[in-house]
């Protein structure tokens, strides 16, 4: 990958927050991990990137933003969570 993954989450943020819908969410979120993973990071970057996104999210205040944005933010921060979830479980 060209960017960093600082620079990686950074732009995925600005994605999810200025999606048009719920859907465009999620796009954006698979779209990523896919790429990640397409990319061959190593598991536990990813899942550490996951983290990182999760806590970033956590600190946007509903204060700040207009209902799309915190529509987005909380969406994302379920879709991020079943993902970091599903990362803890070991496969059967």
């Amino acid at each position: 990958m060209s960017l960093s993954l600082d620079e990686y989450r950074a732009k995925l943020i600005s994605h999810i927050l200025y999606a048009g819908s719920q859907n465009d969410v999620s796009r954006f979120i698979n779209t990523a991990i896919r790429a990640l993973e397409q990319n061959k990071v190593n598991g536990h970057i990813i899942a550490r990137f996951v983290e990182k996104v999760i806590s970033e999210l956590d600190d946007f205040s509903p204060m700040n933003k207009d209902a799309q944005h915190w529509s987005n933010i909380k969406m994302a921060k379920i879709l991020f969570n079943r993902i970091k979830n599903s990362m803890d479980t070991p496969a059967a």
